[in-house]
Parts: structure tokens; sequence; C-alpha cells
């Protein structure tokens, strides 16, 4: 067994062992830097009441943690399924290099996850979404981005 089949095995035991205890759906997912696991979760949606709580988003806040820097270069996320249009847009943030994943989004949708349907949505214009959407500028609404792009003190991300 290769290193990426190794650290996908162990994804898809969280999900096991997540949803064996009720903590939430079926997932599970682990960062790993280095060949070393650096954090790793499985989803925690009903036991936390926090439809954010899914398990690449826990590992992804666990790894930051750690390693002290909201960046995670170099690290490769592993996902028992293929992480939803919110993981994967936090992999991204994070600089994540590289996702492996076992399960796909339309077998998630086989059994009743709506990740196939919400990459959909979010490909459709904000008239035709099922949450309405309307881009409403305001005097001023740019003032705050333009503060922050001229502080010779930020830090970009």
């Amino acid at each position: 067994m290769n290193s990426d089949d190794v650290f996908l095995t162990r994804a898809i035991e969280l999900a096991r062992l997540g949803s064996e205890a009720g903590e939430g759906g079926p997932f599970g997912a682990v960062i790993v830097r280095d060949g070393r696991i650096v954090a790793e979760s499985w989803n925690r949606v009903v036991a936390c009441h926090d439809p954010t709580a899914h398990a690449e988003i826990s590992a992804i806040r666990s790894a930051c943690a750690q390693q002290g820097n909201f960046h995670l270069t170099g690290c490769t996320l592993y996902a028992s399924s293929e992480p939803c249009p919110m993981c994967l847009a936090a992999a991204y943030w994070a600089r994540i290099e590289r996702v492996v994943f076992a399960n796909s989004r339309s077998e998630a949708a086989a059994i009743g996850f709506c990740d196939d349907a919400l990459y959909g949505e979010l490909n459709r214009p904000f008239a035709e979404r099922r949450i309405a959407m309307e881009h409403r500028p305001l005097p001023g609404a740019l003032a705050p981005l333009i503060a922050w792009s001229e502080n010779p003190t930020r830090v970009a991300y």
C-alpha cells in the first residue's frame, strides 16, 4: 500500500468512527505534510450544531493552529469523499497543494448528500439561485477595503 492509500484509509476510518459516534455524516479528513499527519478530523455537524463543522474544515483549522499559520503550503488533504464547495474553497484559501479523495460527490449524492447540487447552484446567476442574492453597493462601502489595501502593516493572505 502506498502512502496515499495509507492516509486515505485513515480518512475513511475517521469517517466511520465519527458517523458511528453519531457526531455527523460519514466523512473524515487527514492533513499530511512531509509524510506525517499534522491534523485529522471527522464530520461533527450534528454534535456541534454547526453546518460548517465538516471534517475538512475542522482538520484545516486544527492544522493551521498547530502550524501557527493560516497557509498550509506543502500539505495534502486526504478526504474520505470529494470535498463540498465550502471545504474545497477552504483548501484553496489555506493554500493546500493537493487533495486526494475516495468517494465522489455523485456517490455522496446517492445517499442523500447535496454536494453535487450545491456545485451546480454556485454556477447559476444570482437571480436563479435558491437563496436570493442581490448586489447593493452603498456609499462608503468600499472604504474599509481601500483602507486595508493602503495599510502598510496589513497581513496579506
